[in-house]
């Protein structure tokens, strides 16, 4: 353990406990309490997380984070205590370095999606840009509070889009695999989920971003996740640190378990460890 700690946490699965719908996963009053332990104990205390600024922001800013990683590492929030919606996402000019937009043309990402799709076309697909959601299928049957809009990917406005995301069924994975462009990385969360994303837009890089810009060392990290996702920036941690209910990959490389999300088992570890 690092004598001067610092802590990276990712949200849905690990801090965050279930619930029926998305938009009612929270943390509890003693993830809360450990949070706010840290901040008085001065160590510093980041979120990595796939989620955009519309489902996250009001989470991190609760938590008092001292940065974001959002949209999996396509946005960095090096200052959350002055961001909001209009400047994460585009609609309001911010300083140069307050935040970082890791993404493609969306140009591109309206090529890729056509081109899928002339393969696949009952395949439920879209684009993620500035926190709107341009698909070709009604969101709201995953997530009820995202904003989007139908697209048939040739009126989508130009651009920075943040990823391209897909939510095949089990039978049309084999298929989709063989159409991901060489200039696009895949992350798979919660097992369903289909993420193509810059090769530079990750958890790992974007974390190491941040450690530069805050002048410490990555290996005085503690990081906890529960997905695949979370795998790279968790071996770059000094300790990487798995929920019980994580994928088995994860436990696999993780440095030490922690009790489960629904448990506050990264308050628990928090408290046994750092505190």
């Amino acid at each position: 353990m690092p004598d001067t700690p610092s802590v990276i946490v990712d949200l849905d699965g690990t801090l965050l406990h279930d619930a029926l719908r998305f938009e009612d996963r929270d943390f509890s009053a003693r993830t809360q309490r450990a949070v706010d332990r840290l901040h008085a104990a001065g160590v510093p205390f980041a979120v990595a997380t796939a989620r955009p600024v519309s489902t996250g922001l009001g989470i991190v800013q609760r938590l008092h984070a001292d940065a974001c990683i959002y949209l999996n590492g396509a946005l960095i929030d090096f200052d959350p205590a002055h961001s909001d919606m209009d400047s994460l996402t585009g609609r309001r000019p911010v300083a140069a370095d307050g935040i970082l937009k890791v993404g493609f043309p969306s140009r591109r990402a309206c090529e890729v999606c056509r081109a899928i799709l002339s393969v696949m076309p009952d395949l439920q697909i879209g684009i993620v840009m500035d926190d709107v959601r341009y698909t070709n299928f009604d969101v709201t049957q995953y997530w009820t509070t995202q904003t989007w809009t139908y697209t048939d990917f040739r009126d989508v406005p130009e651009g920075v889009a943040d990823k391209i995301i897909i939510f095949p069924r089990a039978d049309q994975t084999e298929l989709l695999a063989t159409l991901v462009p060489d200039d696009f990385d895949v992350h798979i969360s919660e097992g369903r989920l289909w993420m193509l994303m810059a090769p530079d837009a990750n958890k790992e890089q974007a974390m190491r971003t941040l450690y530069e810009r805050w002048g410490i060392d990555p290996t005085s990290a503690v990081s906890f996740g529960d997905d695949i996702v979370d795998i790279a920036m968790m071996q770059q941690s000094g300790t990487g640190v798995a929920v019980a209910n994580a994928n088995p990959q994860v436990l696999a490389i993780s440095d030490d378990v922690c009790a489960s999300n629904n448990d506050d088992g990264v308050a628990q570890w928090i408290e046994q460890n750092l505190l």
